[in-house]
């Protein structure tokens, strides 16, 4: 019912803008909203004044049931009881619920909290309970090998495909799945992938999907985009640090991905939201999205859980072993089996600094197969997941400590941050003390993101407390080592967690001595 003397008509009015609802609709006698608009039409109707209304018992437990989420008592699997903190708890009960209305979302917590995890915690529950769909988790092709060894470590039970390989490979594993969707639960393939064997996806019904580092498809115009939207799937999730990076539209990619139509028509959310929030700094504008996109948005950083975190995250991080740089890591590993077969005991004790060598030269290739072959132009899998995370860290706002060991490789990774347009500094065994000194001070104090360090001479004596996160790119096989270089941003002054990445190639030499 409308009071007309207390406003009911601009409230109405207001209704059908914000909702999208037009005057032939308003004539027709009966409104069909999506169920996603329950929560801001609940808002809508609170907020103004005017109108009485009736809400039914589904209406009002479906509303009650999301803005709730932190009250639940829903259990979580009992193999994550102990493993979960309370803020990844609430995070899987967040998931769950949206998920039972038959919504999506975007998990946005902050680097280092735990993304991955609270996703593994909803499959696990998922499975456990029966269900026979496969589920499809889409990254970044360096993330695909840490996502199968994260679900292998936390829910062994759950069976997880990568889909790699060559063209034939994959294709025989998605006929497989065809054939039979409950032979796998999990499959996971990397954006690029997914846009070349779009095809061979059609008559698969998934149950979830999850796009992890979802400003992959910020653009809605690329085939990354418009091939994660055309999977068959029931239940859609997006995990990213970073929201919008640069413009308002990109949030709208990513809701098209998750619920077609919620942050209607690209052109009307352009003229209706980012025009007026962008150019005009429209607050009224703004606020009336926040109330829309807010239940489905859930962001904690690492301040906001600070009681329940340690002081220090650490984390390893594997990239695959692939193309060019696979073959040079082969052959030199064949060179040096060879090399030892043909050895005595005697000349085995003499020649163990040779091997060693040879060992060093392994792990360079690892890390960048130029620091062994001059002229090297083809690629390092380790330095897209390195540049990868640096990228994530610096568009949400934190500083970074980087090290190598290798004194050629910090050369290598400041040309990636030159292309990449990262501000940085680097200290190596060539910088002079009133120097080193010089930049300590500005990285504590200016807007510089990255310090790129090598390890034998930025190890000890340096205070680097601006930065809380730190990588490092070859984990050295001394732990002290390490860990007195962690210690440069992870010392007292330090006000923040501190995120610790370790990065390995799979499947080698440095898997193995980690």
């Amino acid at each position: 019912f409308l009071m007309l003397d207390q406003g009911g008509m601009f409230t109405l009015t207001k209704l059908a803008g914000e909702l999208g609802i037009s005057k032939k609709d308003l004539q027709s006698g009966t409104i069909r909203l999506p169920a996603y608009r329950a929560l801001y039409l609940d808002h809508i109707l609170k907020e103004g004044p005017g109108i009485t209304y009736y809400r039914d018992q589904l209406f009002k437990s479906m509303v009650r049931a999301v803005k709730t989420v932190e009250d639940s008592d829903e259990p979580v699997p009992a193999r994550f009881e102990a493993i979960l903190r309370e803020y990844q708890k609430t995070g899987f009960r967040w998931m769950k619920t949206l998920d039972k209305c038959g919504f999506g979302g975007i998990l946005a917590d902050d680097m280092g909290l735990g993304k991955t995890i609270q996703v593994i915690a909803l499959f696990e529950d998922t499975y456990s309970s029966g269900e026979k769909a496969p589920s499809l988790v889409v990254c970044p092709a360096s993330l695909v090998y840490n996502w199968e060894q994260e679900i292998q470590k936390f829910a062994p039970d759950l069976k997880v495909r990568s889909v790699v390989g060559t063209g034939p490979q994959r294709l025989e594993l998605l006929e497989k799945i065809k054939e039979d969707p409950s032979g796998c639960q999990i499959l996971i393939t990397s954006y690029d992938l997914l846009k070349r064997d779009i095809a061979h996806y059609e008559g698969i019904d998934f149950r979830f999907q999850i796009i992890d580092e979802a400003q992959y498809i910020k653009n809605a115009t690329t085939q990354s985009a418009r091939s994660v939207k055309a999977v068959q799937v029931r239940s859609r999730f997006a995990l990213t640090g970073t929201p919008i990076e640069n413009r308002l539209g990109e949030l709208w990619s990513i809701f098209d991905f998750l619920m077609p139509g919620f942050l209607f028509g690209n052109q009307y959310f352009r003229k209706e939201y980012e025009v007026p929030i962008t150019k005009d700094r429209d607050e009224q504008v703004l606020k009336r999205l926040k109330g829309l996109i807010g239940p489905f948005i859930l962001r904690r950083v690492k301040k906001d859980v600070l009681k329940e975190l340690p002081d220090k995250l650490e984390k390893d991080m594997f990239s695959p072993l692939e193309s060019e740089q696979k073959e040079l890591y082969e052959a030199h590993t064949e060179r040096l089996r060879l090399m030892l077969g043909m050895q005595s005991d005697a000349e085995f004790r003499t020649s163990k600094l040779q091997i060693l060598a040879e060992i060093t030269r392994l792990r360079q290739i690892c890390c960048y197969p130029g620091l062994v072959y001059e002229g090297y132009k083809g690629n390092s899998s380790k330095l897209e997941m390195c540049m990868e995370l640096v990228q994530n860290a610096v568009n949400g706002g934190h500083k970074l400590l980087l090290f190598s060991q290798f004194t050629t490789m910090p050369d290598v990774l400041a040309a990636r941050l030159k292309k990449a347009k990262v501000s940085f500094y680097m200290l190596t065994g060539a910088t002079s003390k009133e120097k080193r000194a010089q930049m300590v001070q500005a990285f504590n104090e200016d807007d510089t993101s990255v310090f790129c360090i090598s390890l034998k001479a930025g190890g000890t004596g340096l205070n680097l407390t601006a930065a809380d996160i730190v990588i490092h790119y070859d984990p050295w096989w001394n732990l002290a080592v390490q860990n007195q270089a962690t210690d440069r941003a992870h010392r007292i002054g330090q006000q923040n967690v501190v995120s610790v990445y370790r990065l390995f190639m799979k499947d080698t030499i440095e898997e193995r001595i980690r």
